[in-house]
């Protein structure tokens, strides 16, 4: 009891050091993106591998995917072309969801009856997304992931999650497709009963999700888990938990485009999911230390600044 007391008191400043880190890191990575050959070439894959364990940190508490954060952040203050920081983050979305899935399905808080149909769905047009992305000009793709990225901290400013969302009845799609069912809620020691609506609905937004997902390489878990609680009325834990078997389909889909294309590149692939990776399991334990509400906010601002930063790059408004 005294040392978990004391870890969770040490937690707290190491938090912060990261949060230093990256902030520090950011700012070396701008200053030095004018001038490109004075750096020495293992400063950026060492500064990546540093940000992205600090995203990681904060990802998971958060309650968001890493791709979201990570590829907005290193187009905005790394002088990698575009192109490779989409297909890294797919590749960091698609580690920590492949990760994952297995466990999600085992303890039942991943549906198959509810994930297939929208995973396909999604995943026919992240490949879609993907050849869009990368045959637009750079600047297109830059100024218009700015744009989202904004729109993103607008959604997570004000969206309100519902644990267990009230349904009616099934809609006909939902009832042919025989989506509902009965999952085990270890919080409250309770099977929950659910059933879907708006199956419609769901099903369209998710092709458009897919569309986001391949075209920037954001992994769209972000998405994910607000269309399936608040428009088809899945219960919050299945809804976060069916989101990440969901992902490691989709991303798995697009990320082919990519690496087809030649836009995986190891010297920032690499460093981008090992970081990630590592922050991830510290994130874990900072969930049961850190408010939820201040990693919110906190990625809420650095969401701010970074698609601020993406607009302005891609608009040639900030070099």
């Amino acid at each position: 009891m005294i040392n978990q007391k004391i870890s969770q008191r040490a937690a707290v400043p190491a938090f912060a050091c990261g949060l230093a880190i990256l902030l520090c890191a950011s700012s070396a990575a701008w200053a030095g993106a004018a001038d490109v050959s004075a750096w020495p070439w293992w400063v950026w894959p060492l500064s990546l591998l540093v940000i992205c364990f600090v995203l990681g940190m904060i990802a998971v508490p958060a309650g968001v995917g890493g791709g979201v954060l990570f590829v907005p952040i290193v187009s905005g203050f790394f002088p990698f072309h575009l192109d490779f920081v989409r297909g890294a983050g797919l590749l960091v979305a698609l580690a920590s969801a492949v990760a994952a899935a297995p466990g999600l399905l085992r303890s039942g808080l991943a549906d198959l009856r509810l994930g297939l149909p929208l995973a396909l769905l999604a995943s026919t047009s992240s490949i879609v997304g993907a050849l869009v992305g990368l045959a637009l000009p750079a600047s297109i793709v830059q100024t218009a992931l700015g744009v989202t990225i904004l729109l993103i901290v607008a959604l997570m400013w004000l969206a309100k999650k519902s644990e267990f969302p009230e349904v009616g009845r099934s809609d006909p799609v939902a009832s042919a497709l025989r989506i509902h069912g009965v999952f085990y809620d270890a919080v409250h020691k309770r099977d929950i009963d659910w059933k879907v609506h708006r199956t419609p609905l769901g099903l369209l937004l998710f092709v458009g999700i897919g569309m986001l997902a391949g075209l920037f390489g954001l992994g769209a878990g972000w998405a994910n888990v607000p269309a399936l609680n608040l428009v088809m009325g899945v219960p919050l834990r299945l809804s976060a938990g069916t989101s990440g078997f969901i992902l490691s389909i989709v991303d798995s889909s697009a990320v082919w485009v990519y690496i087809n294309k030649g836009a995986i590149l190891g010297l920032v692939a690499a460093p981008s999911v090992i970081g990630m990776m590592l922050g991830a399991f510290i994130g874990a334990k900072l969930l049961t230390v850190i408010k939820a509400e201040l990693i919110r906010s906190l990625v809420i601002g650095m969401l701010l600044l970074a698609g601020l930063r993406a607009l302005a790059k891609g608009a040639g408004w900030w070099a």
